[in-house]
């Protein structure tokens, strides 16, 4: 087993939710408790929730990586998803990626050389109306994005990675 035993637990609790089976439907809350664990998801994790969930090791590794909140490759400290679909590129979501790459000297899908950030594209938030609009860490949604309230965000970030 390579995840710690109360991540274990917090799995069989998301398994108890389906019936015996459908155990794949647990496969992005466990992705997600093993990612907070261990920061990514190596293909030994991916291959670890599979057994333990009794699901093809395909069938992780589909869903961590189709969607872009989980990690298959190391990342920072910090994960800043910048939305630029449409809806939030019309307002500004471009310019504030242009700008974090810039500031953080990176470009989409690079992590510093510190190690503090990687900066990613993310896909629609659901907070068109509120853009540019970004997330970090997969967590926290920071909307209406101006190179002060960035600069305050990486700021503020540095600060809890010291």
């Amino acid at each position: 087993m390579l995840l710690s035993e109360q991540a274990y637990q917090k799995i069989d609790r998301e398994l108890a939710k389906f019936p015996a089976d459908q155990r794949q439907s647990a496969i992005m809350a466990a992705l997600a408790i093993a990612q907070e664990e261990k920061g990514w998801l190596p293909t030994d994790i991916i291959e670890d929730v599979a057994k333990y969930i009794g699901v093809p090791p395909i069938a992780v590794q589909e869903v961590a990586t189709f969607y872009n909140m989980f990690d298959v490759a190391p990342v920072g400290t910090h994960k800043i998803a910048v939305c630029t679909n449409l809806p939030c590129a019309l307002r500004d979501g471009e310019r504030a990626g242009d700008y974090l790459k810039r500031k953080l000297g990176v470009d989409y899908r690079e992590t510093t050389a510190d190690g503090r950030f990687t900066l990613i594209e993310g896909e629609c938030m659901g907070a068109c109306g509120d853009s540019p609009v970004v997330i970090v860490n997969n967590k926290h949604m920071c909307v209406r994005m101006t190179e002060q309230k960035l600069d305050a965000l990486i700021d503020t970030l540095k600060g809890e990675s010291a």
